[in-house]
């Protein structure tokens, strides 16, 4: 069943209904926060007829359920999404258009939902994109953030972290359910029975999550912390104002802030609430839904699938287990297997860091039946395996191998990640479980991240193949025939062109830059993270500046560099880094010599919006991680799919881009990651690799003596020492043969017959990067979770 038939003045009766009777407003005082929630009211009303259709279905078919718990959601605007999946957004464009309204202005009003950070959480985003699209019945289950990650602005170059006030309006497209709350205890003491010292309350926040045409809608369940006791009246009356909010401010804190700086004791124990807070709150759920359907509880895991997303659920394996054999009887032993195979496992990471461990005391008081539980799986894995891997080592609980021991299946999330999972960092966990550990190449969305944020490549592409495309993105390869007529090229270009216009008129309005849109749009936008080497970006561009510098009158192809991300609010080196991006673009940018040639940018707050038309308008795509690090990336993806040429290593999933999209469409460069475990061991090799380049040793001269921190010399002196005593990440080693290939670019751009072939290809060749297959991958063998659409779609 599909929404394609919404009439016009149908929708517009049913916003001007809403601007009356939900907000109370008549057309005449009505602002763009009234029209863009009685819009999103108005469509949300169609949303609920395929979302309980679903659910009845789901009860029906008595079938099992997928439940993805994960600490970030990055969902972003809902309103276009909605619109399009319901086919409604030619009706809605007429509706406003009627009233005296501009879509495009009303969308834009929305606020991006502060619920995550980068890849983790876009990721999560389109899985339930192509859950629903695929029909196949799901929960996602993470933490309604109050202010999400931060909000990031530049002070003097430097990162500011201010609150994100996303939920300062009402979030339209959720369904508060104060009837389903849970009890989250902390601490306390285990005498026969977890007595826990200070419990807080789980509120459930519903947002249905539309696939494709409307024929299917799951639910993403957000918990939000609200304390046991409202408020002491006891101690407001004896004058404690402070005292009387107590309960309230340690509740809310639980789920004020995504990822609370954890440099300090009290960041670490908030972190540790929050990651158990939410991860009981949906195994309570789970298993009372179960529950309530009459099954027995030895046959769970018949009914239930719950992916973990990286370890931040990790402690899903001791819960369940507590919640099984504390609160239902289950003998231990069984209660394990039970929960084992309920469980499967996404690693996202080999940086250390990133797989967590959590001091034992600490562990131990916010959690002590949870450790109890957690000796008893470490025996039970050593009696089993005769393994040496500890879960508890070194005074620590490690989440990571927490997660491997618990689940039945553990992936990873491209080829060569998967393989190096089972060669580092889980190496003895492969050999103690051999053939647990399966790969799951990450995909993208189509309908978000080619369909939505690209209308102009979108309707060439209609025109071209028809719109099957959608939802079987494979369909991409028909555009191969077309490559070589050179009308298509050019309608092709022009919609890169368009993209880029537009990009430009955002810049001028957002940043109040002026950019030519005929110049190259090199652009990097992810996380700052060493291993992902912005720095190494920018001391190319430094190099590059001074190339042209060096030779004025040469033919150099104009080129504007974009950077976008935020870096942890604890994390130094990586804020050092956004500082000196800052410093450097001010001298670039004011320099009348290079001006015209070269310009860098770097728009604050990255986020989902800020993606959607940054992507559409990238020429080149710049992922130069430290080969052996990236997981996947998914940015590297989209970029792809929308006809962007990629810079990059052989790292994540570019190895795989690069065999679908040619090794001819791509700019490969840098170290193996087995060069890379090789390179770490010579001695003094920075020291030597910046010996050897005159073009990096300028660079790094240049940015110690102070060229770009005037008055402050020596800003930048300990990223400079970074990269002779301790460049972990290899940006020495690698960085002559990156300006070797930018140069390659540069002269590639020129040629634009032959580069808009190369990016039409790339976006033809795509289609594998899908998360619909991903999705159907999980579900295949990971799950055994079937659609629960029939073939005609409904």
């Amino acid at each position: 069943m599909t929404n394609t038939t919404i009439a016009p003045e149908d929708l517009q009766k049913s916003i001007l209904q809403h601007l009356e009777k939900s907000l109370g407003k008549d057309t005449q005082n009505a602002t763009l926060y009234d029209w863009r929630t009685s819009l999103s009211l108005a469509l949300r009303d169609l949303v609920v007829d395929p979302w309980f259709r679903s659910t009845r279905k789901t009860y029906e078919a008595a079938g099992k359920r997928v439940y993805y718990l994960s600490m970030e959601f990055l969902i972003g605007r809902l309103l276009e999404d909605v619109a399009i999946n319901l086919g409604a957004e030619d009706a809605s464009r007429k509706a406003l258009a009627d009233l005296g309204l501009e879509y495009d202005k009303v969308v834009r009003d929305e606020p991006d939902a502060a619920l995550g950070n980068g890849g983790l959480g876009r990721l999560a985003a389109c899985f339930l994109d192509s859950l629903s699209t695929l029909g196949i019945p799901a929960y996602g289950y993470g933490i309604r953030y109050e202010h999400g990650l931060f909000e990031q602005h530049f002070e003097d170059g430097r990162q500011i972290e201010v609150a994100e006030g996303w939920l300062a309006q009402r979030h339209t497209w959720e369904f508060e359910r104060p009837e389903v709350t849970y009890r989250i205890g902390f601490g306390g003491h285990v005498n026969g029975n977890w007595e826990p010292a200070e419990t807080v309350i789980a509120n459930a926040y519903d947002t249905p999550i539309l696939g494709w045409k409307g024929r299917w809608a799951n639910t993403l369940r957000l918990w939000s912390a609200k304390p046991t006791v409202l408020f002491d009246l006891g101690s407001f009356n004896r004058g404690d104002l402070v005292g009387a909010v107590v309960p309230e401010a340690l509740a809310r804190a639980i789920s004020r802030v995504l990822y609370p700086d954890d440099t300090t004791e009290a960041g670490k124990e908030l972190r540790l609430k929050q990651e158990y807070f939410f991860t009981s709150a949906s195994l309570q759920d789970i298993v009372r839904r179960f529950g309530s359907e009459g099954y027995d509880i030895d046959t769970l895991a018949d009914h239930v699938a719950i992916q973990l997303n990286d370890t931040h659920p990790a402690i899903a394996g001791p819960e369940l287990i507590r919640l099984l054999a504390d609160d239902h009887g289950v003998e231990m032993a069984r209660a394990i297997e039970i929960a084992r195979d309920c469980l499967a496992y996404t690693n996202h990471t080999l940086l250390p860091e990133a797989l967590e461990r959590w001091d034992l005391g600490l562990f131990a008081r916010t959690l002590p039946r949870h450790l109890q539980i957690i000796e008893t799986i470490e025996a039970d894995h050593l009696s089993r395996t005769g393994s040496h891997v500890r879960i508890i080592e070194d005074h620590s609980v490690k989440m990571g191998e927490l997660a491997f021991v618990m689940a039945h299946c553990v992936n990873g999330v491209s080829a060569l990640h998967s393989e190096l999972v089972k060669k580092t960092v889980f190496a003895d966990l492969n050999r103690d479980y051999p053939g647990r550990i399966i790969n799951q190449t990450n995909g993208v969305t189509p309908r978000r991240w080619l369909y939505n944020c690209n209308a102009p490549l979108r309707e060439l592409i209609n025109r071209t193949i028809g719109e099957s495309w959608v939802d079987d993105l494979d369909q991409l390869k028909k555009l191969e025939t077309h490559v070589s007529d050179a009308g298509f090229l050019e309608d092709f270009m022009a919609a890169k062109q368009a993209n880029k216009k537009r990009l430009a008129n955002w810049l001028g309005e957002q940043v109040g830059q002026t950019v030519d849109p005929a110049a190259m749009f090199d652009i990097q936008i992810k996380r700052i993270h060493e291993y992902k080497r912005q720095f190494m970006n920018i001391l190319e561009t430094i190099a590059h500046w001074n190339e042209i510098r060096d030779n004025p009158n040469g033919d150099w192809t104009p080129r504007l560099k974009i950077f976008g991300g935020k870096a942890a609010p604890g994390y130094f080196v990586a804020k050092e880094i956004i500082h000196l991006i800052n410093d450097v673009s001010r001298v670039i940018n004011t320099d009348p010599v290079t001006r015209d040639r070269l310009k860098v940018i770097y728009p604050p707050n990255y986020n989902v919006s800020m993606a959607e038309v940054l992507i559409p308008a990238a020429d080149l795509s710049e992922q130069i991680s430290t080969a052996g690090k990236e997981a996947s990336g998914t940015g590297n993806m989209k970029f792809a799919l929308n006809g962007a040429l990629t810079i990059g290593t052989l790292d994540g999933a570019n190895v795989e881009i690069r065999e679908r999209v040619g090794e001819e469409n791509f700019f490969l460069f840098g170290l193996t990651a087995e060069e890379v475990v090789n390179r770490r061991t010579q001695h003094d090799f920075s020291r030597t690799a910046i010996a050897n380049s005159p073009h990096l040793a300028r660079v790094l001269n240049q940015i110690a003596d102070g060229l770009f921190s005037a008055g402050d010399p020596g800003r930048y002196h300990g990223l400079v020492t970074l990269l002779y005593e301790h460049d972990y990440f290899l940006v020495t080693c690698d960085f002559d043969d990156y300006h070797a290939t930018q140069n390659k670019v540069d002269t590639a751009f020129v040629d634009r017959r032959r580069w808009s072939e190369m990016a039409a290809l790339n976006t033809a060749r795509s289609g594998w990067f899908s998360s619909d297959r991903t999705i159907e991958g999980y579900a295949k063998d990971i799950w055994n979770t079937p659609s629960l659409l029939d073939k005609s779609g409904s």
